[in-house]
């Protein structure tokens, strides 16, 4: 089985003086979204990133992965909350994601912490948003009890 999805986004300028925006979602989920470079590098000001919605990504599709590992353990989580932040620096070679900190936290009834955590960290290898940026950005994870 195969998917694809698709967004598209225009630009209207200069890097530095122009903006854009991302202008559809095949699914209509999500509408118009302003983007700008001083609002990526900068104070967001209410205009989005694309490392903002690689963050939206990474956090639900780990999301996911750990529940789907989390029922083949026969403890299926009651809630998980995960938040991802991405970090987009400048460096060497010029602006770079260069990490994605994932930070979980998790209410499974009947599972201890340590499991928890195996799982949690077997999730992080197995969504495929990590496998992405596998050898590319650091992914971290932290757990919250």
């Amino acid at each position: 089985m195969m998917t694809t999805r698709t967004a598209t986004a225009t630009w209207n300028g200069s890097l530095l003086e122009g903006s854009g925006a991302i202008t559809s979602f095949e699914s209509g989920a999500i509408g118009t979204l302003p983007v700008s470079w001083p609002r990526r590098s900068e104070a967001h000001d209410g205009s989005t990133s694309p490392e903002e919605l690689l963050a939206a990504a990474h956090a639900s599709c780990f999301a996911m992965a750990l529940s789907g590992g989390l029922a083949r353990n026969n403890t299926p989580a009651k809630q998980l909350d995960v938040s991802a932040t991405v970090t987009f620096e400048k460096v060497e070679a010029g602006w770079r994601v260069t990490k994605s900190a994932l930070t979980l936290k998790g209410d499974v009834p009947g599972l201890d912490a340590a499991k928890f955590a195996e799982l949690a960290e077997g999730a992080k290898g197995g969504c495929p948003i990590s496998a992405a940026l596998a050898g590319n950005v650091e992914i971290t994870l932290s757990i919250n009890a």
